[in-house]
């Protein structure tokens, strides 16, 4: 098949969701073009079957805000001409779903047609699609999709609860390339470049926006540390990095947090882990999550939105409510002082991403794309 693929092309899930995509795609024989205003970060231009169509948005003095949505659209048009493209899939409502309705019924002006299969995953319903501003346009693009898919069956209850929808929405869940993450041993794995040997390694990685209340990271490790010599390795940045230094410094535990920035490379980071913290207000699905228990690392995080489908309380990790860091603590510290139910909630953190395998959720995307195609015979 010839598919286009509309994302974000940034570090957030979504976008790492359709890079990831796209790649295993091509990498099946698929020909697959990106379309976006910026190479998707985790994207290998030198790999086959890959195309990257970069979209130009003009600057004019008239616009107070530069019309992307516009220039998509034209972008979609030239693209889906010029290489036959069967399936533009569109990954966050806003602008993508929206952009994609106004090529498709430009297309059809020139006698052509193209599916458009729309994958809803969090934000773009729950917390901007449902703002006034944007609620009738994201509806109406999600109703005019030709497929709809959500990542997490909370998000598919939650499109249906906010939204009049008169679509059939399939969840379909996140997935992880566990080859990415192979077993690594004490050689492989240095922890000493940034640990000492008795000290417990914490992870955190977010865009740092206040959804993922990195303040709440700080204060459960700040907890964590006063039981358990650690570190706390934070990875990714966004707009509330400078109070997490801030409150780190205000702390006294600066030398025992360390800050990574944006990385490529979490699957490395991630084998240094002996627990992942995720407290965030909400969580569609918890692609963070699931990329921990791939690299056998146990889970600390909310019982919020679709993170409970995910990270099993009791078995994986430990499930917590909004803002109750002092729980979410005492689990880990729990977790931490008992090295047996450690060794054991690893291993079954693994178990549970194997579930979520490129494999098992690849062959699903493949299918709705030929269901989709159906009407074009």
């Amino acid at each position: 098949m010839k598919i286009g693929i509309v994302c974000y092309p940034t570090f957030g899930g979504s976008g790492v969701v359709a890079t990831e995509l796209g790649m295993a795609l091509a990498d099946k024989g698929h020909e697959v073009h990106f379309i976006t205003y910026k190479q998707p970060v985790r994207l290998d231009l030198l790999a086959k079957n890959i195309h990257f169509h970069e979209v130009f948005v003009e600057e004019y003095p008239l616009f107070h805000f530069q019309p992307y949505e516009l220039a998509l659209s034209t972008k979609l048009v030239e693209v889906v001409s010029m290489y036959d493209l069967e399936i533009l899939h569109v990954h966050y409502a806003i602008p993508h779903a929206y952009a994609a309705y106004m090529a498709k019924q430009m297309l059809l002006r020139k006698g052509i047609e193209v599916k458009v299969v729309t994958t809803l995953h969090g934000t773009d319903i729950t917390l901007v699609g449902s703002h006034p501003t944007y609620k009738a346009a994201v509806e109406f693009s999600i109703n005019n999709s030709d497929v709809v898919t959500a990542v997490s069956n909370n998000l598919k209850e939650d499109t249906l609860r906010l939204f009049n929808i008169e679509t059939e929405i399939d969840v379909i869940y996140n997935f992880i390339d566990l080859k990415k993450y192979p077993v690594i041993d004490d050689l492989q794995c240095n922890r000493s470049a940034l640990a000492n040997e008795n000290e417990k390694i914490i992870t955190h990685v977010s865009n740092m926006r206040p959804v993922k209340r990195p303040l709440d990271v700080i204060e459960i490790f700040y907890k964590i540390q006063k039981e358990i010599p650690a570190k706390l390795l934070l990875v990714g940045e966004g707009p509330e990095i400078e109070k997490v230094e801030y409150r780190v410094k205000e702390l006294g535990i600066y030398d025992k947090v360390i800050f990574l920035g944006n990385s490529n490379d979490v699957n490395k980071v991630l084998c240094y882990s002996d627990i992942f913290l995720l407290p965030s207000r909400t969580e569609s699905f918890g692609l963070a999550a699931l990329e921990a228990m791939a690299a056998r690392t146990p889970v600390i995080s909310t019982n919020t939105g679709g993170l409970p489908e995910v990270n099993i309380d009791g078995v994986t990790g430990y499930l917590s409510d909004l803002g109750d860091v002092q729980s979410m603590a005492l689990n880990a510290i729990h977790l931490l002082k008992d090295e047996n139910k450690l060794d054991e909630f690893k291993q079954n953190a693994h178990k549970q991403a194997n579930r979520f395998s490129l494999d098992e959720i690849l062959p699903k995307y493949e299918q709705v794309y030929n269901l989709a195609k159906v009407s074009l015979v």
